[in-house]
């Protein structure tokens, strides 16, 4: 597969990523199972998938063991990512921006995920207290130590430091720009899928000038995209998505129009919806790999397929026309 570069790290052109987030944390705690998930991330290995996207708060901490031992004879066909910048308490998480911390926590994240080097190291969050420059700073004298080949940056959440008649993505681009000025990024990853195109405003066309990669978080839209989920099954309490606006009964059904779309487009390739989202956000740009999340082998199979599926100019203005997805507060 023909190649290109994110940053000072390489990546496969047209690939899709492997989140390992589910796998350890977030959803469906019941359903999580130590032999699957490895299975799932060898599958991958072996259906082409090259980057592993994880972080050291999933757990926290046990999805990056998880990674270490998926790896183990495997590592020269993986690129490992990994963030840092969170900590996970009982009932809360607080950014954590010190310089003496994110060395502590890269030497941590090498130990679990059994490498001498990490690939893409991450900034999950800024710290509010710290200015995000020197945290940068730390951050790239791990470079220069060679335990990190590259940096990058993850955008900051869809609601937090928005200013009134603020784009989505504004604070993410001042926070770029500032550490740009520190050590390059060389990527930024954010949610973005069908249902969530924000990204696509103000943040793709500013990575796009810069050659930064974009790692596109969430493209199934926590699963919904893929048409597997029923309106009003429930969740369990820990999953993230019993709390989502757009997880409701109510708004799972107002956006199922979205689901046929894609349904129906799939049919047409005999894909599966999930694969033409998939296909959506690898049309975007040729710096953006979609990084959908599971803990199942069949599904990262699946979505390793959405690599070889193009779409033309009409399907991808079948999929700009669906309806724009609903929330519990719109």
């Amino acid at each position: 597969m023909e190649r290109r570069s994110l940053g000072a790290a390489a990546l496969a052109v047209g690939a899709v990523g492997l989140g390992c987030m589910p796998m350890s944390w977030a959803y469906s705690a019941s359903h999580r199972r130590g032999d699957e998930a490895l299975r799932a991330v060898h599958a991958a290995l072996d259906a082409g998938v090259d980057l592993l996207d994880t972080a050291d708060m999933y757990g926290p901490f046990t999805n990056e063991l998880l990674v270490g031992r998926a790896l183990k004879g495997r590592r020269e066909q993986a690129f490992v990512s990994t963030k840092c910048g969170l900590l996970v308490g009982d009932q809360h998480i607080v950014a954590n921006g010190r310089p003496g911390y994110v060395r502590r926590a890269c030497d941590a994240s090498l130990r679990r995920l059994q490498t001498d080097v990490i690939d893409l190291y991450q900034l999950h969050r800024a710290d509010p207290e710290v200015p995000v420059e020197e945290t940068w700073g730390a951050m790239a004298e791990l470079v220069n130590a060679g335990k990190v080949r590259a940096l990058g940056l993850c955008a900051v959440g869809a609601r937090a430091g928005r200013r009134r008649g603020a784009r989505m993505h504004d604070e993410t681009i001042r926070q770029l720009e500032r550490v740009q000025q520190v050590f390059p990024v060389s990527a930024v990853q954010a949610e973005l899928s069908v249902w969530s195109p924000q990204a696509l405003d103000a943040l793709l066309p500013w990575c796009a000038a810069r050659g930064v990669g974009v790692l596109a978080a969430m493209p199934l839209g926590s699963g919904y995209l893929t048409g597997t989920l029923t309106p009003g099954q429930g969740f369990e309490p820990e999953d993230l998505r019993a709390r989502h606006p757009r997880f409701t009964a109510e708004m799972m059904a107002a956006n199922q129009p979205v689901v046929v779309g894609l349904r129906r487009i799939a049919e047409r390739y005999g894909a599966t919806p999930a694969q033409v989202a998939l296909a959506w956000v690898l049309a975007q740009g040729p710096q953006v790999v979609p990084v959908p999340g599971t803990k199942h082998e069949r599904w990262a199979v699946e979505n390793a397929g959405a690599a070889g599926l193009t779409l033309t100019a009409q399907d991808l203005d079948e999929i700009d026309r669906l309806p724009a997805a609903r929330e519990s507060w719109d």
